[in-house]
């Protein structure tokens, strides 16, 4: 029990500690457990701690992933997809593999080996990519949709991939491996010709589709009943667990049963609490494989073939980077989308670790050749960071310059400056152009002034937070300066400098969120709309309708709350400071404590007056009253003058 306790503390001091530093510095959450095995491996060999069997056990987190993975693919979507699945997604495992035989074949490799190896590298890090990607705001982009699209088709990919791995054995390597070990293991198909094994197969498969569709549903809704949330979750991994034990039994991979699961519950009104009951268990056992994996890097192999480690996973970077260059150039890519997608897939992926562990036991790879493989991809995993790092460094700005026009000459200043024509900019000139006013519209994209001057609307191409362009504009005899652009350092320098330089022009800044606020406020302006709070407090309001109040009641509920916030927000401008996050804030907590607790109570009895009933009442059932009684209270200061926040 003792050792036990240890073993699972010195693994979760580990994750708990280098996790959030490697998030911190931007390297993931993969990355981060790797790099925590690396740092407990010395610990592990003392106390001679068997990592292969821990592996196996942890390798479970891959069959509930996949089971995960199932449950996003509804068949609608998937059609919707097709094209980039199986071109650019498809496209990219087969040449990939292709590639990586060709140049494993080549230095003497048998091609089942070469075929194995180019199996391994041709899947990329889904968790560094999407949270890369993530983070940078770019998954929305041409570049972001078609990596999702690749990602999507290499964790569909695995399935036949784990079903092909033992058709690859080597006569020569049988006896050698744990797969000894499991053969002793019990099994339905034991001693079955191979067309009998293929019935079972297909009848183990036939069942757990059956199953999904006609018998989940009644055995959850029996669960429910109980009301016992820890049974639901008992239940799910009741399932999952079952599911992979069948298909283990029958002799096929766990992981292709649990994902067809998840496909067949992918419409299931218990989807959404199956993937919450689930992704903790499966978020913790990935990361201790992980963590094994980082633990089982063979240091001294590194440091003895150094030369050909690094050589070869640079020249996989390189492959992988050529693919996708090609395949993005053939569907259409923009030049920086398509680096971008060519170098955020150019790494070996963390299924990479689970192909090279079963293989390993299957007889497909030599012990040496797989721990050379396991060097390569967590190398090129760990130099997917400086891949973003090189793209934003070097290759954005270069293609930037490149497609980047000269500014175009405003011929036809006003007193209505709008910076920017998205979704927010788009909006306003409208609004104001049909009212009779004339505005002067910048934009930097050339695309968005492309599309909108096919609907007749008149902008011109320039950066308007340059001085000079806002100048050329006209904005010295400018009334209105309207700040609608995307990025938010370049709003809060627009804000500073044109308050600074134009005291009597009247700014209209969005804000990206709260704290954003606080920072245009400090810079000067003081017409601050956050770019969600509108829409927020509308389906507010909807929210009151739709529980009965009438849509008077509803208005007036949400003008309450609009002028309490409004409140709450100038208070707190005062003590906010940009250089200490709020949390740490001691005088920013302890006001906005009191200032929430205030202004909470009396909305209470604000609503309560508008929806005429007792202030109690207004209360969900089982709510704290916090000794409120039926009475009148003074209404909400309002911040007139001044407005904080629309």
């Amino acid at each position: 029990m003792t050792d036990f306790l240890l073993l699972a503390f010195i693994f979760l001091v580990a994750g708990v500690f280098a996790v959030p530093i490697a998030a911190r510095l931007g390297l993931g959450s993969v990355l981060g457990y790797l790099i925590a095995g690396i740092l407990i491996s010395p610990v592990l060999a003392i106390l001679q701690v068997d990592l292969v069997s821990i592996q196996h056990f942890a390798e479970f987190g891959v069959v509930m992933m996949l089971f995960l993975v199932g449950l996003e693919l509804e068949p609608k979507n998937l059609w919707d997809m097709r094209a980039r699945l199986l071109g650019l997604g498809g496209g990219q495992v087969a040449l990939t593999v292709l590639a990586v035989m060709a140049v494993a074949m080549a230095v003497g490799q048998v091609w089942s080996v070469a075929m194995a190896v180019g199996l391994v590298f041709s899947l990329s890090s889904t968790a560094i990519v999407l949270q890369s990607l993530g983070e940078k705001g770019l998954l929305k982009s041409d570049a972001g949709q078609a990596s999702f699209a690749v990602l999507l088709t290499q964790d569909i990919a695995v399935i036949p991939m784990l079903a092909l791995i033992p058709l690859l054995a080597l006569p020569e390597l049988q006896g050698t491996h744990s797969v000894t070990d499991h053969a002793e293991a019990f099994t339905l198909v034991a001693g079955m010709n191979g067309w009998q094994v293929a019935l079972v197969n297909i009848a183990a498969i036939i069942g757990v589709v059956l199953g999904g569709s006609y018998l989940t549903r009644p055995v959850f809704r029996f669960v429910a009943s109980a009301q016992l949330h820890e049974l639901f979750t008992a239940t799910a991994l009741m399932m999952v667990i079952g599911i992979a034990l069948l298909m283990t039994l029958v002799g096929l991979s766990p992981a292709l049963g649990t994902f067809l699961a998840g496909v067949v519950l992918a419409n299931s009104e218990y989807r959404h609490e199956l993937e919450s009951d689930i992704d903790p268990f499966k978020a913790l056992l990935l990361g201790l494989f992980f963590m094994t994996v980082g633990a089982g890097v063979n240091f001294a192999l590194l440091w003895g073939n150094l030369g050909q480690i690094l050589a070869l996973t640079l020249g996989l970077i390189a492959v992988k980077v050529l693919v996708l260059l090609v395949l993005g150039r053939i569907f259409k890519l923009a030049a920086a989308d398509k680096w971008l997608f060519g170098l955020a897939l150019a790494q070996a992926g963390e299924f990479g670790f689970v192909l090279i562990s079963l293989m390993v036991s299957s007889a497909v790879l030599p012990a040496e050749i797989a721990d050379k493989l396991l060097l390569i991809v967590a190398l090129s995993m760990l130099l997917t960071p400086g891949l973003f790092i090189f793209y934003d460094k070097v290759i954005a700005p270069r293609f930037a310059e490149t497609a980047q026009r000269e500014a175009d000459e405003i011929t036809d200043p006003s007193h209505i400056i709008i910076a920017g024509i998205g979704r927010v900019g788009g909006l306003v000139n409208r609004m104001l152009r049909a009212a009779g006013y004339h505005t002067t519209v910048i934009d930097f994209s050339s695309k968005q002034l492309e599309m909108m001057a096919k609907f007749g609307v008149k902008a011109y191409f320039g950066d308007a937070s340059r001085p000079d362009i806002l100048h050329s504009a006209g904005i010295a005899e400018a009334k209105l300066l309207v700040i609608a652009i995307d990025d938010r350092d370049q709003i809060t320098e627009m804000v500073r400098h044109a308050v600074a330089a134009y005291p009597n022009l009247h700014v209209i800044a969005r804000a990206v969120d709260r704290n954003h606020v606080y920072d245009l406020w400090a810079a000067g302006c003081r017409d601050i709309i956050r770019e969600t709070y509108d829409s927020s407090i509308r389906m507010g309001r909807s929210a009151f309708e739709a529980l009965g109040a009438t849509p008077e009641q509803a208005e007036a509920m949400r003008q309450v709350y609009h002028v309490a916030d409004q409140k709450i927000m100038r208070a707190m401008a005062d003590h906010y400071d940009p250089t200490i996050p709020n949390f740490e804030n001691a005088a920013y907590v302890a006001r906005a404590r009191e200032l929430t607790t205030e202004v909470d109570q009396k909305l209470i009895v604000k609503f309560a007056e508008i929806l005429g009933k007792p202030a109690f009442e207004t209360l969900l059932p089982g709510a704290e009253r916090g000794g409120l009684e039926e009475r009148s209270e003074p209404p909400l200061e309002t911040v007139e003058p001044e407005q904080v926040s629309g």
